[in-house]
């Protein structure tokens, strides 16, 4: 099969990159349902806009159900019954989840967020939460039907994401129990905003100023009682992954649980978002093969000056350079699930494994996310000025690209975390060394000696410079994974 005829099917891409598939028949069965039905409600659903909420039953009680065309309740659950969540748990790897990912995301980017924030929402609530809270809650989130509960990761508010120190405004209290608390506050972005669980940031009444005073917590959306736990003040009408809701949640006294220790929240935090940077990485390498085979597909059929436009040489040469470039974006982003496979079960003090993992996982986010967002817009520049009409959907994937690169932090957070790690941890070097003899030795000594250079700096033109370095890295990793990994 040629590259060009890989860039069909998301399962045959994979085939082609991967030693081994771990569920390929559930794949399969998935990427025909999506072929036949799937594609159709996903175009409806974007096509729809943002839902609506039905803030009151008839009788005045406060309610804040979000309204969908039904198809999209048909297409977000498979997901959850295919075991976009139950999967890791029952089979102790991660590897089949994401393998999910990337299929549904060929076909829909934004329903995945839902599947990632459950997913980022079981884990650690599995790994810090207490026996008590993981025989109430945790069932809930593995469940096999569609009786499954959703989960969601509320961390940013109206001051930002990328510096939660300052940002979270949210206050915990303690109700008189090490692990309940009460929270008040505001969260401005907040994905899957009918979730049933969240994993919550906020501060404890009197802890320090800073990250180092965040804590993370476990809040329900109903009481005991059945009541609202917290209420949704309104939805964000987004330019896309209109597959997800994102609204604002208020938090009234709203009934909490501790997860882990408070003096240690900011590491929790931290986890979470690393589990959805992985998953934004597959997502934005599924959605530049999407686009890239509709580009092809509309330049096997449109001729010019006497022949179709895939057979012209610049426009040839395009389609090859951009196809190797996504098979190294994908051995970048898959390295960061292999690794995620790796230490996703370890708690503080972490190894230099999991640093290794960090900087990967923050290369992939960053390098993954500039590449769907220009190979959509060069797919727009194959179709011309069809690419521009919202009738033909060419478009739609340009939209969703750049929610992909804004989500789990920006590339300009990827870059200053990035270099955090690699200065505090020498992450650098556990990634040259693990790298190992599939890097030449001249392009070895010449990241290195880059680097070793770079931390030598200022702190001031350090940060100035790091741009274009972290790209260089990123590609360099990308290439040199794309060899490691037979492409």
């Amino acid at each position: 099969m040629t590259n060009f005829e890989l860039l069909r099917s998301p399962l045959n891409f994979l085939r082609a990159n991967l030693s081994k598939i771990q569920h390929p028949s559930l794949l399969e069965t998935e990427q025909q349902w999506w072929s036949s039905d799937g594609v159709t409600i996903s175009s409806a659903v974007d096509r729809a806009g943002t839902p609506w909420v039905r803030m009151f039953d008839p009788f005045g009680a406060r309610v804040d159900e979000i309204l969908y065309i039904p198809e999209y309740f048909t297409m977000l659950r498979r997901g959850y019954r295919a075991g976009a969540v139950w999967r890791l748990f029952e089979e102790k790897s991660v590897l089949p989840t994401y393998e999910l990912m990337y299929a549904i995301s060929f076909y829909d980017p934004g329903v995945c967020c839902p599947y990632t924030v459950s997913l980022a929402t079981a884990v650690p609530l599995a790994k810090y939460g207490s026996p008590e809270l993981q025989a109430k809650f945790l069932p809930q989130l593995l469940k096999k039907d569609d009786t499954v509960w959703q989960g969601a990761t509320w961390m940013t508010e109206i001051g930002g994401g990328s510096d939660l120190g300052e940002a979270v405004k949210t206050v915990a209290h303690s109700a008189g129990n090490s692990n309940s608390w009460s929270l008040t506050g505001d969260k401005y972005f907040t994905s899957n905003a009918n979730a049933d669980l969240a994993v919550v940031a906020a501060r404890p009444r009197n802890a320090p100023p800073g990250v180092r005073g965040l804590a993370l917590y476990l809040v329900p959306r109903r009481r005991a009682d059945g009541s609202l736990n917290c209420f949704l003040r309104r939805l964000k009408d987004k330019i896309a992954t209109r597959s997800v809701p994102t609204g604002e949640i208020e938090l009234r006294d709203t009934e909490g649980h501790l997860l882990g220790s408070s003096d240690a929240g900011i590491y929790l935090i931290l986890e979470v978002l690393n589990l959805s940077r992985v998953a934004n990485s597959v997502v934005s390498v599924a959605l530049a093969q999407r686009a890239m085979a509709d580009a092809l597909a509309y330049a096997e059929r449109r001729t010019a000056f006497g022949k179709r436009i895939v057979d012209h040489a610049l426009l040839r040469e395009q389609f090859e350079s951009r196809s190797n470039a996504l098979r190294g974006c994908f051995a970048l982003a898959w390295e960061s699930v292999e690794l995620l496979n790796e230490v996703w079960t370890e708690r503080l003090p972490y190894s230099d494994r999991y640093h290794l993992f960090r900087l990967v996982a923050h290369l992939a986010k960053y390098w993954t996310a500039e590449f769907a967002v220009d190979t959509a817009k060069w797919a727009m520049e194959v179709h011309g000025g069809l690419g521009t009409l919202a009738e033909f959907g060419i478009e739609r994937w340009l939209r969703e690209a750049m929610v992909l690169a804004i989500w789990e932090g920006t590339s300009h957070r990827q870059i200053l975390d990035g270099m955090e790690v690699i200065e505090r941890k020498q992450a650098h070097k556990l990634l040259f060394e693990h790298l190992g003899k599939s890097a030449s030795g001249n392009e070895r000594s010449a990241m290195e000696s880059a680097f070793e250079k770079h931390l030598e700096l200022p702190a001031a033109e350090k940060e100035a410079h790091a741009d274009a370095l972290f790209r260089r890295l990123a590609i360099f990793s990308a290439e040199v994974l794309a060899r490691r990994y037979g492409v």
